[in-house]
């Protein structure tokens, strides 16, 4: 409260000044954040992709290239090739009608084949349940296997969504959704045992996830400490789609969702629209967006920070106080900050806070700082990013408590990197940190 209490007496024998400056400046703004990278510019919607040989293939849900779509690339980058209809006969004709092909699943076996698994229209139900089909070459054709759908649960609304996951010793599942939501009920995400390269049922379901909102997609990975299960909550049709994810030390549970979702229009900064069906391989992730109508591809890097998952391009949040202080303090009870708490007194030659923060990848990233500057004037801090002066912060006239972002260019390894913010000019207080 000193600090506050001199800044008003300063600024009070400086009237005339303040009176002919701008009370609010917009913020400083730079940007170095790499967004996901639109790889396929038409419809290709719920992708599944993998790698073999040099040589990546991906999956979509039908659309007018035909039943199960499939592209190739020389990289996940690109540049992608769409080459046909990988199931050009349709679904099972035994229990499936044309017209809702959806979300498929593409594993390579290790005798060579390869199972496809996909999600079709039953045709005595009018729900969608979950079929299989194989093939020996990744481009297809696939053939489905069996006159009935390997998963159908019509007392809880069918079946969707079928994603392969198998474990560190081998075992090999299926996660996939009961579509509760089109009967007005719960949907659950599913975990079920599969064998014979994923075309039979080995096992009893276990229950992972239930919302009585929207959630599918899933996809789950296996971390060294933990499992990571990957979900799309929201309407695909619009920007409100999402991804996000819950972990848990065992396939049993429990599983805790993330504070805050991974992936949003708005984490994004408006570069996807609706980014959901996210598919993650090893360190990339496929995910759609909502454009004109359609949903098109793109791929982003992914890193691991402590076996969570960092998109880059995808703004994630360390909060100020839980870093390092050196001669300031954490100040409680800060109305309208994120999680109520800030860093205040950055007011002494030796006062500095420090975050740690994950780049997926080494080179440019935005760094957003929220903050609140009642110095009457720009104040500023020091930039010291892993020791090494990158700069300054900029911080234009907000008041107290009226939180805003500064933002700025800095440049990160790999990895986990040091942000350090020291005294500059004038006063600010420190609310978080985005990285992006």
């Amino acid at each position: 409260m000193f600090r506050r209490l001199l800044v008003a007496a300063l600024a009070a024998l400086s009237l005339a000044a303040l009176l002919s400056a701008p009370v609010q400046a917009a913020p400083q703004r730079a940007t170095a954040a790499v967004f996901p990278a639109e790889i396929i510019g038409e419809d290709f919607p719920d992708p599944d992709a993998f790698e073999q040989n040099g040589t990546w293939y991906a999956y979509s849900t039908n659309n007018g290239r035909g039943h199960v779509p499939v592209a190739s690339a020389p990289s996940a980058s690109g540049p992608w090739t769409i080459r046909g209809d990988a199931m050009p006969g349709g679904p099972s004709a035994g229990w499936a009608q044309p017209g809702r092909t959806w979300a498929p699943d593409v594993y390579a076996n290790p005798d060579g084949t390869y199972t496809l698994t996909y999600t079709a229209w039953h045709k005595a139900s009018g729900r969608q349940c979950i079929g299989v089909a194989t093939a020996t070459s990744p481009l297809g054709p696939f053939s489905p296997v069996g006159s009935a759908p390997l998963i159908c649960p019509l007392e809880l609304g069918g079946a969707i969504d079928a994603n392969t996951f198998v474990a560190n010793d081998g075992t090999r599942y299926l996660v996939w959704k009961n579509d509760g939501n089109a009967i007005g009920q719960p949907s659950t995400l599913w975990l079920t045992r599969t064998a014979n390269n994923g075309t039979t049922l080995a096992g009893g379901n276990t229950a992972l996830l239930t919302s009585s909102g929207i959630i599918e997609a899933p996809d789950l990975v296996q971390r060294g400490s933990q499992y990571v299960l990957f979900f799309s909550g929201g309407g695909y049709t619009d920007c409100n789609y999402l991804t996000s994810y819950a972990t848990a030390p065992s396939l049993s549970g429990p599983w805790t969702t993330a504070f805050r979702p991974l992936m949003t229009t708005a984490t994004f900064d408006n570069h996807i629209c609706g980014p959901g069906g996210a598919d993650f391989v090893g360190d990339k992730v496929f995910v759609h967006g909502w454009v004109n109508g359609s949903r098109h591809l793109y791929v982003a890097d992914v890193g691991w920070a402590n076996d969570y998952p960092v998109v880059r391009g995808s703004r994630v949040r360390y909060e100020a106080e839980r870093g390092t202080l050196n001669h300031c303090q954490v100040r409680s009870n800060a109305a309208g900050a994120s999680d109520g708490k800030v860093v205040a007194y950055i007011d002494f030659a030796d006062s500095w806070v420090e975050n740690s923060v994950f780049a997926p990848v080494a080179g440019g990233y935005t760094l957003h700082v929220g903050y609140a500057n009642g110095s009457g004037a720009t104040a500023s801090h020091g930039l010291v990013v892993n020791g090494n002066n990158q700069g300054s912060v900029g911080y234009p006239v907000t008041g107290w408590d009226n939180w805003q972002q500064s933002s700025v260019q800095v440049t990160l390894n790999a990895g986990w990197n040091t942000i350090r913010l020291t005294k500059g000019d004038l006063y600010t207080e420190v609310d978080y940190l985005e990285l992006q």
